[in-house]
């Protein structure tokens, strides 16, 4: 595998794992969980995975109060993690 492909492939990992940081960082803030640290985490993860879900919300609806745009950017990226290792 390429350079340029592994590069891809680790920064679509870390994706992904910031969409799970900050699921799990919203179920602490409604836990009531809020200190100066998760609060930062919580930026920072903002700040890596809004632009790739902001579109989404646009087109996908929250289903009441639940928001479904992370676990379809996830699915995303895992499809196009599998694309780039067949290549």
């Amino acid at each position: 595998m390429s350079f340029i492909a592994d590069i891809l492939l680790w920064v679509i990992q870390l994706l992904i794992y910031a969409f799970i940081g900050r699921a799990i960082i919203s179920w602490l803030f409604m836990a009531g969980v809020r200190n100066e640290f998760v609060t930062r985490l919580n930026q920072a993860l903002g700040t890596l995975t809004e632009p790739l879900i902001a579109p989404l919300r646009r087109v996908i609806p929250p289903l009441g109060m639940l928001d479904i745009t992370p676990l379809v950017a996830i699915i995303g990226l895992v499809v196009l993690r599998a694309i780039i290792r067949s290549l």
